[in-house]
């Protein structure tokens, strides 16, 4: 296949298919923890550092709303709090609280089970290779979003 309307259309049809299959395995491993694919996203966004909504939105590729839906959710679980944000006093940062700690480390033994697994059908060299593709792709997609502003 070299046509690139076609290349476009199958590599955005495989990248549909793909988050479906990664959203159906997040949902399963977060589970037995109690959380959701979603929150486990944002769990996993304020794992290191908080963040505001905006940026956790940004970096995971979804819609402000949906992670401000979330993180409140969270909130009212007890597994994120809202903090001050010294650089904006109107977007509170989102920050993990040792329950939340807890809960994603509930999920850690099942994930490192399906890590495993698929490098097994992958190859670890060949899962790399795959994954440079699709960095690849996403920065090229990227790039030309920020041309057409």
């Amino acid at each position: 296949m070299s046509d690139p309307q076609s290349l476009l259309s199958s590599s955005a049809l495989t990248a549909f298919r793909l988050n479906g299959q990664f959203l159906n395995v997040a949902d399963a491993l977060a589970a037995p923890a109690g959380l959701t694919a979603t929150r486990w996203q944002v769990l996993g966004a304020v794992l290191h550092e908080p963040l505001s909504v905006s940026d956790i939105a940004r970096v995971m590729g979804i819609t402000r709303q949906s992670v401000q839906r979330t993180a409140d959710l969270l909130s009212e679980s007890g597994l994120v709090t809202y903090r001050t944000n010294p650089v904006h006093r109107r977007a509170k940062l989102v920050e993990i609280t040792p329950q939340g700690l807890e809960a994603v480390s509930r999920i850690n033994p099942q994930h490192a089970a399906m890590a495993a697994r698929l490098a097994e059908v992958l190859g670890t060299r060949r899962w790399g290779e795959i994954l440079t593709g699709l960095d690849e792709m996403s920065a090229a997609l990227e790039s030309l979003d920020k041309q057409s502003d």
